[in-house]
């Protein structure tokens, strides 16, 4: 099982479950419009502990993309490992959107 902390509360989630999916099943209010597909940015996080030092090629494509490789990550395309603690700046709540985005798929696409 990974550990995951943010907003100084830690879960467990199991090992491989997509980060994003991880943070919006313990009830934080992420944004996820693309679906979880690395086309917006809008579910990016940063970590102060535990970021994976490998990239899935669609995230690296699209921080390559618009200018934000070393700045944050993708989350729906991190699987959860180790512990991990991360900052999620893009919350619905605070969004003024309608809706935080379709349900990413439990399987990061290839």
């Amino acid at each position: 099982m990974a550990s995951i902390t943010v907003d100084g509360k830690t879960f467990e989630a199991p090992d491989g479950k997509r980060l994003i999916l991880a943070l919006i099943d313990e009830g934080i209010d992420m944004l996820h419009r693309c679906g979880g597909n690395a086309r917006c940015t809008t579910c990016r996080v940063t970590f102060s502990e535990g970021e994976p030092e490998s990239y899935h090629p669609r995230e690296q494509a699209k921080l390559e993309s618009n200018g934000a490789m070393g700045q944050y990550r993708l989350s729906c395309h991190i699987p959860c490992e180790g512990h991990m603690a991360v900052e999620a700046p893009n919350r619905f709540s605070t969004s003024g959107l309608s809706d935080p985005g379709p349900r990413p798929d439990d399987e990061i696409p290839a």
